[in-house]
């Protein structure tokens, strides 16, 4: 099932899209059960969803799958082999000492309030940072909360996906060796445009593609992941408990800017276009941020 966050006649409503991607269906929820997105579906039925009419698509505006997280969206670092690579090697890496290929899952974290739709600019301000640079990732939607996950029991725990291009300031990510402040800044975290339910991807499978421009930047497959989801899943809940709703942004294939010599960063009027099959394409322009 593919779902959406989106908002119509100047309320946000949650609901089912068609699979000719033309009309969206909304599901009956109360206005504080769809503040939450696509999470206000964790825990229901969805074969017995109460629809409403549909809408045609084209007539509601967009946001992102779950708007605003309850907390800090969790994050992989470094874990597609070919990124790892090349991360490694850009002089950017405070995990280099680790040796080209991490021996465990990098975990760090992108504030709630990074978030933005598909369609919605990505805001640069060149007087905090010059190196700003773009990540392809599908992300994990929990479903099921739990602590101490095995890794064999971890996929009960999924209940979908979405997009997230995990927006870097890079010579941020340098100068404070850690990554926090040059991952959270304002808009820093495209996510969608929609989610769908877990039965819809073959992790083992599923293509990752970046445009910058209508050039294709990133072009590789979920096969190329260093550390699959059920070991994130299992490594991140080890003593902190998981909380249905919590995203998980699995990492980045290669092709990001700082992997060209010289490296290519995002620029005021670029568009980045994210597809991931199965889940759809997310594109947002970048936009210098004017005082």
């Amino acid at each position: 099932m593919r779902v959406a966050c989106v908002r119509h006649a100047g309320e946000r409503r949650v609901g089912v899209v068609s699979g000719d991607g033309q009309s969206f269906s909304p599901v009956a929820l109360s206005s504080d059960q769809a503040e939450r997105g696509v999470a206000a579906l964790i825990g229901q039925d969805l074969d017995a969803l109460d629809l409403l009419s549909p809408l045609p698509l084209s007539e509601v505006e967009l946001e992102a799958p779950v708007p605003r997280p309850d907390r800090n969206l969790f994050c992989v670092g470094k874990n597609y082999h070919a990124h790892a690579l090349e991360f490694s090697r850009s002089g950017f890496d405070s995990s280099a000492a680790q040796g080209d290929l991490p021996s465990h899952p990098i975990i760090f974290s992108k504030v709630p309030e990074s978030v933005v739709a598909s369609g919605a600019p990505v805001l640069i301000d060149p007087e905090v940072s010059t190196a700003i640079d773009y990540e392809a990732e599908i992300a994990v939607i929990i479903g099921k909360g739990g602590r101490g996950i095995r890794p064999e029991d971890a996929m009960g725990h999924v209940w979908g996906y979405t997009i997230v291009n995990d927006i870097t300031a890079r010579d941020l990510q340098g100068r404070y060796s850690q990554w926090l402040i040059g991952k959270s800044q304002d808009t820093f975290c495209p996510m969608g445009p929609f989610a769908v339910t877990a039965d819809e991807i073959d992790l083992a499978d599923t293509s990752v593609i970046t445009w910058v421009n209508g050039e294709i930047r990133q072009n590789a497959n979920t096969s190329d992941l260093i550390f699959d989801v059920p070991t994130i899943i299992s490594t991140i809940s080890a003593g902190l408990t998981l909380m249905p709703g919590d995203i998980i942004a699995t990492g980045t294939p290669e092709g990001v800017g700082i992997g060209f010599k010289p490296p290519k960063y995002l620029r005021d009027g670029d568009i980045v276009r994210v597809e991931i099959s199965g889940i759809g394409t997310l594109e947002n322009r970048v936009k210098e941020r004017r005082a």
